[in-house]
């Protein structure tokens, strides 16, 4: 792509790495150059927190915010009770409208910590698309709605095609999920004016289905932009680790694990993410990526700390680093360590104890108790940083009259203590 932008946002979006596609860049770029302009990206309430995965679109809003524009973020209140069925092998579970509300109240809690929200031009807008789509009335909806929508367009889009391809069901009601996605747009441009939408490149076919319906519904100009689907450079799924889903929330995941998280980023991935997931100055983010050898450790801890501080504030991501230090450097116990506490209940009714491969699994530290074993036989396990290769072991309150300090490996680690 040799288009060379004149808007601030678009600037942004291309040299940092956050582009992939986007309808019309000439036109969206000289839209840009007005400031106060809305755009909105969607976020399915599936669970009671985001992930790492969503932070590339997090971090787009908190961008467009900084550069003049208005960020609106969709609770999919609504859409969640539908399931979105972009490029997943299944149908999603259904979640109760409980469910929905429980989760949503605990997504909002990060969007906070990026984005500025209020009444001026460029303050964020939080809305939940259940305002309008639960009241809508079905057959007028058939009727004003679903006629401009051609099945057989819908069932080429990639997303449809590669489900059907592989002989996999894919029910009516997931079917719907891309009319009432393209709906949401009609509505935002209506209530908002909002002229564009983002989203990872797997939502470009909704995108594209809500450009296109709400230029035949109020003939408006409206763009899509969307940001690669992004891998680490072996090839895995970002937002995902040994032990899970990388949370945003710090009640889901400790922010120590979250530093820790950036802290063990690949050599090769170290500059882009830089890009993607701080504000440091693109020059230092190359300088930095740049780095070879043990060099690249130092740039490894910036970046952890950036986007530490970002998510969980300044003084989460000092504590992460000082226990990493203590930890890594002096063989200490650190204070920020995820810790679980036991009772008196669990080491048994006779106080027998606890076998050391279910405090494997409490920990998180193994997915399973066959996990702990193996990583036990392997050598993998340390108890008090000392190998620990007696996978029957039991822990009784004895020896956890001080709290005892388990490690996966030389990077995984956390205390177990009894309550007092």
């Amino acid at each position: 792509m040799t288009y060379h932008p004149k808007s601030d946002f678009m600037q942004v979006m291309m040299e940092r790495g956050y582009l992939a596609d986007c309808t019309d860049y000439q036109g969206l770029d000289e839209a840009l150059l007005t400031p106060g302009q809305s755009a909105y990206i969607g976020f399915d309430a599936t669970a009671k927190s985001l992930h790492v995965g969503s932070l590339i679109q997090i971090m787009m809003l908190r961008w467009l915010q900084k550069t003049g524009h208005r960020p609106i973020t969709l609770m999919g209140g609504g859409t969640t009770k539908v399931g979105d069925p972009s490029f997943r092998a299944e149908e999603r579970p259904l979640l109760t409208s409980d469910q929905i509300d429980d989760n949503i109240a605990g997504i909002k809690r990060v969007f906070a910590k990026y984005i500025t929200y209020g009444d001026g031009p460029s303050d964020g807008l939080m809305i939940n698309n259940a305002d309008w789509l639960d009241n809508l009335n079905y057959l007028e909806f058939l009727r004003d709605i679903g006629r401009y929508f051609s099945v057989n367009r819908m069932l080429a889009f990639e997303s449809v095609k590669s489900r059907l391809d592989r002989e996999q069901s894919l029910s009516f009601l997931e079917f719907n999920y891309m009319i009432l996605q393209a709906y949401d747009f009609l509505e935002l441009n209506r209530r908002t004016g909002c002229i564009l939408q983002m989203g990872g490149s797997d939502q470009w076919g909704n995108i594209v289905n809500g450009i296109d319906l709400t230029r035949r519904v109020v003939d408006h100009q409206i763009y899509g932009l969307t940001s690669p689907l992004l891998t680490t450079s072996d090839g895995k799924k970002m937002g995902k680790s040994q032990d899970g889903a990388v949370w945003l929330n710090a009640d889901m995941r400790s922010p120590y694990e979250f530093w820790q998280f950036w802290r063990n980023t690949t050599d090769a991935d170290v500059g882009r993410f830089l890009k993607l997931y701080t504000e440091l100055d693109v020059e230092e983010c190359d300088r930095l990526g740049a780095l070879e050898g043990s060099e690249v450790n130092a740039s490894k801890i910036i970046l952890a700390n950036e986007v530490t501080t970002l998510c969980h504030g300044a003084e989460a991501a000092a504590a992460a680093e000082a226990t990493a230090r203590e930890v890594f450097e002096h063989g200490g116990v650190g204070d920020d360590l995820p810790t679980v506490t036991l009772t008196p209940a669990d080491l048994g009714d006779l106080g027998e104890g606890i076998s050391i491969v279910q405090l494997f699994v409490k920990s998180g530290l193994s997915k399973s108790g066959k996990d702990a074993k193996r990583l036990i036989s392997e050598q993998g396990a340390r108890l008090n940083d000392a190998p620990l290769s007696n996978a029957g072991l039991m822990i009784d309150a004895a020896a956890l009259a001080t709290p005892i300090k388990l490690s996966a490996g030389k990077k995984r680690h956390a205390l177990v203590q009894l309550e007092d």
